[in-house]
């Protein structure tokens, strides 16, 4: 199905099931835990062995040699890989260093080898008895450094006007920089695969977001078709954008398996996910703002600095810049430094969520200045156009509306403009907002359904689900599509032998998969019409098609033999012809230790515009957590770097602080009742990572209305605040 003329109205829009606060389908199985994750294929994988990784002890350099004897005549000792004996091995699209070092290395904790044993003790002990010789190279490993040396191999600006000339006739300027640190995706499940040949066909139960991408690329690693390779993610553990590619774990666990000739599980150990696997890479980045008096914005300038290995891409902190506020002079640009940390790549909203960190201080700074309510300030510089491109509208765009709602639901009359003029016992309290910005994206789509001799609805799609609700929101789809109760609905995820769909990330899984089951929704109801005789505009209803007084049951159409479709969701230019983005407002009130300064957040309000919601209960959940992980990012989340030797000290959720339940309180999540035709035939948008986006700007502006200390350097720890407390 082509998806190019915005949607009319079709099934969904009966609103029966898709838009029902329905339970997650998989919920009993995630709480009874016998939902089998990756690493628990006790049954298919009876006779499995333990893999355990051997990680780089240096950042940049070259393996002189490996003698693995000791290890090799440890007890229950099976194989050692490295790279050595791992064969000729490329390197898939999606990697920037090679998941498999040797013998050069490319950063801290790249693998250099597997142990694997009979057991997980074994494997872990015997790995302790390599000994591996290296060569140190020297490394860059400073942010600050790269960007005062003028380093950079990417300079991509987008301008419109003329920035320069705009900016210095403004009445009011605003000129600061902030920065935001390397943070770490700390999901629950590790990254976790286990893996079988048979004969020449590998099989991997692994834990990915994206299962064609995971497939492809280790196809091209190991150096052999894809149709040979058959990988199942039926279950996730959380990823956050960190298992959207393909890891160490996948592709060690298939060498292992293979030189060991069983079946072998590999996890990646909590200390090495850090710097092994991807993070959300550090920014530096420089706002300039200019205003008319009267707080019209003429002039709007963002910058970026990230760093990343040789061949990866920067964090695009500016996205947001050039699409939320109005402005006839833009300049948006990020900057690339080399660096020799591990691989900088996605994270939940990556370039909106450190983006919308610096922009949403700023216009508040920039509001202080003007002597206006920060809320006006947005309101004032709203635009319902891209500003760089006035010919291109928002296919939706309610930010105004967000702003108004949250503002008289949270009490933001009530606020004090004064910083640090309310004070409870102890504590100054603050409140503070920040608007939220993320892009719409769409991919294209694929789902199978099947129609049994009963009557009930099969789905099959490699879509997967990492905790989102995915599970639910498609049997939701198919049930209102097909007109039968959700129990009569089965959704098959993760398995690389169904039709390929969106995957998990990007905030596009949700509105592309349903879509893509829709597609092929669509033309299973064309096939009944067809099999059964009847108009194409027949009723699907209760488990029945019903046309010109005649009516027939779906498990009669289907016959004892059943039969399937399949078909997928490819979207047309519409997301060039209109700009298609998310919005919402975050609200925060913050208390503040008059002696210690430390920062406890008392409630927080998030009100969100983002198309059809499909499960308003499972998208608050995704919500509740996108603001959870805010607060982590405005109050305690930072991966230290050690800048001697390249890697990242904190890698383990000992060292790296992530919230607690004692950290957060209630939360309050407000869907505004929309629908966006042009998105999609669901007529929906994103949700998990809109969530995100503003919050931890909202916390910092809470606690300078709380303190009147103003913080720019993410996290905002309390050794950042006491020094310039007021005084009590």
């Amino acid at each position: 199905m082509k998806f190019d003329t915005p949607a009319t109205t079709n099934p969904i829009d009966q609103l029966k099931v898709v838009g029902q606060p329905v339970d997650r389908i998989d919920g009993p199985l995630k709480t009874t835990g016998t939902a089998p994750y990756a690493y628990e294929r006790h049954v298919a994988a009876p006779d499995a062995a333990y893999g355990y990784v051997v990680g780089a002890t240096i950042a940049k350099g070259r393996i002189l040699g490996i003698d693995q004897r000791a290890a090799e005549a440890a007890p229950g000792v099976l194989a050692i890989v490295t790279a050595k004996n791992a064969g000729k091995l490329g390197k898939g699209e999606k990697n920037i260093a090679r998941l498999l070092a040797g013998p050069n290395v490319e950063h801290y904790h790249q693998a250099v080898a597997l142990v694997v044993a009979e057991t997980f003790e074994q494997a872990r002990s015997a790995a302790q008895l390599l000994q591996v010789r290296y060569e140190s190279a020297e490394g860059k490993f400073d942010l600050a450094k790269a960007r005062e040396a003028g380093a950079k191999t990417i300079d991509k600006d987008q301008k419109a006007g003329d920035f320069a000339s705009g900016y210095a006739a403004a009445q009011v300027q605003h000129d600061q920089t902030y920065s935001t640190p390397d943070q770490s995706h700390a999901m629950m499940e590790p990254h976790a695969t286990t893996a079988a040949w048979r004969g020449e066909r590998l099989t991997l139960w692994t834990s990915s977001q994206m299962v064609d991408w995971a497939v492809s690329d280790l196809a091209k690693t190991l150096g052999i078709p894809k149709e040979r390779v058959h990988l199942m993610s039926p279950y996730i553990g959380g990823g956050f954008g960190g298992k959207l590619f393909l890891r160490a774990d996948a592709l060690l666990a298939a060498l292992g398996a293979r030189l060991a000739q069983r079946p072998v599980k590999v996890a990646l150990q909590r200390p090495l996910m850090a710097n092994n696997t991807v993070h959300r890479p550090a920014t530096i980045q420089r706002i300039r703002l200019g205003a008319k008096a009267s707080g019209e914005l003429t002039a709007i300038a963002h910058e970026s600095w990230s760093g990343n290995l040789p061949g990866g891409d920067p964090e695009e902190a500016t996205q947001q810049t050039q699409f939320l506020y109005a402005g006839a002079h833009r300049l948006t640009g990020t900057r690339l430094a080399v660096l020799d940390l591990p691989e900088g790549n996605s994270m939940r909203a990556p370039g909106e969520a450190p983006g919308m960190m610096a922009l949403e201080i700023a216009m508040d700074e920039m509001a202080e200045r003007l002597k206006m309510d920060p809320i006006e300030f947005r309101v004032i510089n709203d635009t319902q156009v891209d500003p760089a491109k006035p010919e291109r509208r928002f296919s939706t765009r309610r930010l105004v509306e967000c702003l108004r709602t949250g503002a008289e639901r949270f009490g933001w009359a009530e606020r004090s403009a004064q910083p640090a003029s309310r004070r409870e016992g102890n504590a100054w309290i603050g409140i503070g907002m920040a608007a939220a910005f993320r892009n719409n994206l769409v991919m294209k789509s694929g789902a199978r359904v099947l129609l049994d001799g009963r009557g009930s609805v099969t789905v099959q799609t490699d879509m997967t689900d990492i905790g989102t609700g995915s599970y639910t929101i498609i049997a939701q789809t198919a049930a209102e599509m097909m007109g039968v109760p959700l129990e009569r609905v089965k959704v098959e995820l993760g398995d690389s032998s169904f039709p390929v769909s969106a995957g998990s990330g990007g905030q596009w899984g949700a509105n592309s998969s349903t879509a893509g089951v829709y597609a092929a929704c669509v033309k299973l109801r064309e096939a009944v019409v067809q099999r059964a005789g009847l108009p194409a505009d027949a009723e699907f209803a209760d488990g029945m098609v019903r046309a010109g007084g005649k009516s027939l049951s779906l498990a009669e159409i289907a016959g004892d033999k059943g039969f399937s479709v399949a078909d997928s969701i490819e979207f047309g230019d519409l997301d060039k012809r209109y700009q298609q983005s998310t919005f919402g407002a975050h609200f925060v009130e913050v208390a503040v230790d008059a002696y210690t300064a430390e920062v406890r957040v008392r409630r927080m309000l998030a009100v969100c515009a983002a198309g059809r919601i499909l499960n308003p209960k499972s998208a608050r959940s995704q919500v509740l957590g996108a603001m959870t992980m805010g607060v982590g990012g405005a109050l305690m989340e930072h991966l230290e770097v050690d800048k001697r030797r390249g890697f990242f000290v904190n890698h383990d959720l000992a060292g790296y602080e992530v919230p607690v339940h004692a950290d957060i309180p209630h939360l309050e999540v407000m869907f505004l009742d929309e629908t966006d035709p042009v998105s999609s035939p669901m007529k929906a948008k994103g949700v998990g990572e809109l969530g995100l986006c503003g919050v931890g700007a909202a916390v910092a502006n809470a606690i300078y209305n709380a303190t009147g200390v103003r913080v720019r350097d993410y996290p905002i720890t309390l050794d950042k605040l006491i020094a310039q407390m007021p005084r009590v």
